[in-house]
């Protein structure tokens, strides 16, 4: 099950005695956890049916102590542990003379309780009886971290749910620009929305005006200085980008065009080149592979593979490894190396 059918079920009423929310993606473990948190008992409910603990301030024990609980003028109690992965889960072995008293409440567990364990930044060790126990018992979501190729179709997506449009190039930005942490691009997208008509498209346009990016002078503007190999306007964009550090640190700079070389020199080993074969094999819109033929034109495969070792080369010097200069400088010799 995804987020959305679990949520779905949610508000069917139809719940699990026991939810183990774990993974490397905390967007959709939030997303179920809040839905819980905030829909399934009525304010007047919360105030003896909900209990929220902290991982780094509780244990195992603790939790199904509370679980164990029945509800006072509900049909539930919610018992909610996030950071779940900062908790004391404690020892799982037991022997005929000591029954382990999690695993007993976890594989016996109350109908009338729903214990839900916010588990992130991290996969659960599905090895341990815990996770056994509930998987068989409750429900397990892996909330899996997203790959970048995926991103611009998430973000379409949830504008499509919230009853907006968005045009190609401004989700493509987008994901380049924020990368894929889903809950920072949630956030900017439901800022950006506040201040659009309902069914709007958001374009170019709006996301420069809304989320920071400079128009004329952003990565991607470089990105496509450097696909021309246009060395006027690579200069120009570095000395813009030198002169706002903060709006244009060199961290997502470096990040985005590694980025982009890895993909054009996945492009120099497909073989067959029509745009429907090359956007899957690089992973990117069709919309965009013929940027990468150009840069493929521009940068041939020793280049693109001495572009990539230079990117973290300064990556590492950004770091301050091997080099005392600063960003400026390093972005301005780094142009001149891949540029020439």
């Amino acid at each position: 099950m995804n987020a959305t059918d679990i949520i779905k079920d949610l508000k069917g009423r139809k719940f699990k005695p026991i939810y183990l929310l774990h993974g490397e993606e905390p967007y959709f473990i939030d997303q179920i956890s809040n839905y819980i948190e905030h829909h399934i008992l009525s304010e007047a409910e919360k105030s003896f049916n909900q209990t929220i603990l902290y991982g780094k301030d509780t244990d195992i024990m603790t939790a199904i102590n509370v679980a164990k609980r029945y509800p006072m003028m509900s049909d539930y109690q919610i018992v909610m542990v996030k950071e779940a992965q900062d908790m004391k889960w404690g020892r799982e072995d037991d022997d005929k003379k000591n029954i382990n008293p999690v695993l007993s409440y976890l594989e016996n567990p109350l109908s009338s309780t729903i214990l839900v364990f916010c588990y992130k930044y991290g996969k659960f060790d599905k090895r341990k009886k815990t996770y056994k126990a509930i998987d068989k018992n409750g429900l397990v979501f892996e909330s899996a971290a997203m790959y970048d190729s995926k991103i611009p179709a998430w973000i379409e997506s949830f504008i499509t749910a919230k009853k907006y449009r968005i045009n190609q190039q401004a989700c493509v930005m987008l994901a380049e620009y924020l990368g894929n942490n889903l809950s920072k691009i949630a956030n900017e997208l439901d800022k950006l929305m506040l201040n659009m008509d309902p069914g709007q498209e958001i374009t170019l346009k709006n996301i420069h005006d809304n989320i920071g990016i400079s128009k004329e002078y952003n990565v991607f503007e470089l990105q496509a200085a450097l696909t021309k190999r246009d060395v006027y306007k690579a200069n120009q964009i570095i000395n813009y980008f030198e002169a706002n550090p903060k709006a244009n640190p060199i961290v997502l700079v470096l990040g985005n065009l590694n980025n982009f070389f890895s993909k054009v020199l996945a492009y120099h080993y497909v073989k067959d080149r029509s745009p429907q074969n090359l956007a899957r094999e690089i992973g990117v819109n069709p919309y965009f592979v013929k940027d990468y033929e150009q840069a493929a034109r521009n940068y041939n495969w020793g280049k693109t593979v001495q572009v990539i070792s230079l990117l973290r080369e300064y990556d590492l010097k950004s770091k301050g490894v091997d080099s005392n200069t600063d960003h400026g400088g390093l972005l301005r010799e780094l142009m001149f190396k891949i540029l020439h």
